[in-house]
């Protein structure tokens, strides 16, 4: 399944669950109980953070998916070696992508606010198979991309 679609499938299960949530809230509500009414307050309260975080996991990546679009018409995108060591599943070795991390970080230490250089940054992270490191260079790249826009 595509992530494109494997992402609406979520968004939609999401909604139907979150909805389901509100109707009892809702019924909790109308008990007219203390206690029932709190549990229907919590139960809105876990639907609000959720959605929150849904939206939150949806911009990063509508956002990410944006500018790997502007860094590939520009033509400045991360090329990796057809020689790389690979793994029977794709993925690179661990030794091809610390090669190919060094210099990505490098030029991040070199153009610390370039995001196109933290894009890149994030895409190592990536091949190294260090989502928390990468999801980070990855919002950096975000940031430095929207002050360039707004400025």
């Amino acid at each position: 399944m595509r992530a494109r679609s494997a992402a609406v499938l979520v968004i939609a299960v999401t909604g139907v669950l979150a909805l389901y949530m509100v109707v009892r809230a809702v019924d909790l509500f109308r008990t007219g109980e203390a206690d029932a009414i709190g549990l229907g307050v919590g139960v809105l309260l876990l639907v609000a953070v959720g959605a929150a975080l849904l939206h939150g996991e949806v911009r990063f990546g509508l956002d990410t998916q944006r500018l790997g679009e502007r860094l590939a018409a520009e033509g400045g995108l991360p090329a990796i070696p057809e020689d790389a060591e690979r793994l029977p599943s794709g993925r690179l070795t661990r030794e091809a992508a610390d090669a190919l991390f060094e210099p990505r970080q490098r030029e991040v230490e070199e153009h610390p606010d370039d995001w196109r250089a933290w894009f890149r940054l994030a895409t190592a992270y990536g091949d190294a198979r260090d989502t928390p490191r990468g999801r980070k260079a990855m919002r950096r790249a975000i940031a430095l991309e929207r002050r360039s826009r707004a400025s």
